[in-house]
């Protein structure tokens, strides 16, 4: 009996779990390595920003970033739904969303 020929390996679709990940720790670690601050230091730099562009958000602001991108707040129009496990028609409420629109030199940078 002849083997079935095997079939052509197809290429690896990019998931979730290909990408490296970089927590907070890490990126206080970096930025410190850079800038020569202690971690401790750095860990308040980054804990600030983060709280600052959180709370201008809060308060429906954008927060635009120069040459990295923009934080801002988008509303989303309230919709129909349906559970998965019972079929049954959910109503999904209006709601106001965080989203990030980078830069063109962001973009660039990675798209080398």
């Amino acid at each position: 009996m002849e083997k079935k020929a095997a079939k052509a390996a197809k290429p690896a679709k990019a998931t979730k779990a290909a990408v490296e990940r970089v927590g907070k720790g890490e990126l206080v670690t970096l930025v410190s390595e850079k800038t020569g601050l202690t971690k401790a230091d750095t860990a308040k730099a980054v804990d600030s920003t983060f709280d600052a562009i959180t709370a201008l958000m809060a308060q429906g602001k954008e927060v635009r970033i120069v040459g990295f991108g923009s934080f801002v707040v988008n509303s989303r129009a309230a919709s129909e739904g349906r559970d998965p496990r019972t079929g049954d028609t959910i109503k999904i409420p209006a709601a106001k969303v965080p989203k990030f629109r980078s830069g063109k030199p962001l973009k660039d940078s990675v798209n080398i």
